[in-house]
């Protein structure tokens, strides 16, 4: 196979959490034109069935809780009895709350309540689904890919003069202390799951979007793109590309990475 072969999805079988999210529906919709079959995973039954619809007989929806172990168990056993097998998780699952506004509390006055439902979702799914996949993927003989989504602010601290003025769904915003801890930790497990499912061929990555364009007010969107060395914001498609090549043959060689997806933020 030639080197833009080695792209190809054609075949492969892929379980996407957070399928129906922002980045997750651009996720789904990548894959399955570049010929893989998806598995669109998330809570939200009417955005997966639209995305579904979107995608047509490459695609197939089931409705998860990945913060629950038996939703999680049910999930997987109804992929793997539609489609045969999986060939690639992309644990990409993230919350904000059920309340946006106890999400963006401030750091001295933050629940344990929303710090816990916040890690239940963001690090508890993650090991979670990649539980349940990585011994489906043993069980079949080895062999496979799973690739977390997790953040910049995994990374780097956030920088707070950017939300100065910044709003979000209906209020200010900033980078709660949870989400970077929990972005942090999904880097953390990809580590330690690349090292310790190597002998079995299971390739373990991370994707690490900058900051998206999602409906932030523009004092957010300058602020932001001030910081940025490209000086904008990522388009949420800009993301796919970077996903291709983590979920295919072309990294076949690439376990236990960071790749970073966010116009040059983390080097300053």
């Amino acid at each position: 196979m030639d080197a833009l072969g080695k792209f190809s999805m054609n075949g492969k079988v892929v379980l996407v959490t957070g399928g129906a999210g922002i980045l997750g529906a651009h996720f789904c919709e990548g894959l399955a034109k570049a010929g893989a079959q998806v598995a669109v995973v998330d809570v939200d039954t009417k955005r997966v069935q639209d995305i579904v619809a979107s995608i047509g007989d490459q695609a197939a929806g089931f409705v998860c809780d990945v913060s629950n172990p038996e939703s999680v168990s049910v999930c997987v056993t109804e992929v793997l009895e539609r489609f045969g097998r999986i060939d690639v998780l992309h644990n990409n699952a993230a919350t904000k709350t059920r309340d946006a506004r106890a999400f963006f509390t401030p750091f001295e006055d933050y629940s344990l309540e929303t710090w816990r439902e916040v890690m239940s979702v963001n690090i508890d799914g993650m090991f979670l689904m990649a539980q349940a996949v990585g011994r489906h993927m043993n069980e079949r003989g080895g062999g496979g890919v799973i690739v977390q989504t997790a953040s910049i602010y995994g990374l780097v601290g956030p920088d707070s003069r950017i939300y100065e003025g910044s709003e979000y769904l209906g209020g200010a915003i900033n980078t709660p202390a949870v989400y970077a801890t929990s972005k942090a930790a999904v880097i953390g497990l990809t580590r330690w799951l690349a090292t310790h499912w190597a002998k079995a061929g299971i390739r373990v990555n991370c994707l690490v979007p900058g900051g998206v364009s999602s409906g932030q007010n523009s004092i957010f969107s300058d602020l932001y793109s001030d910081r940025v060395p490209l000086g904008r914001m990522a388009e949420a498609q800009e993301m796919v590309p970077a996903l291709l090549y983590l979920s295919s043959d072309a990294s076949s060689y690439v376990t236990g990475q960071v790749l970073a997806v966010d116009g040059g933020w983390t080097c300053w």
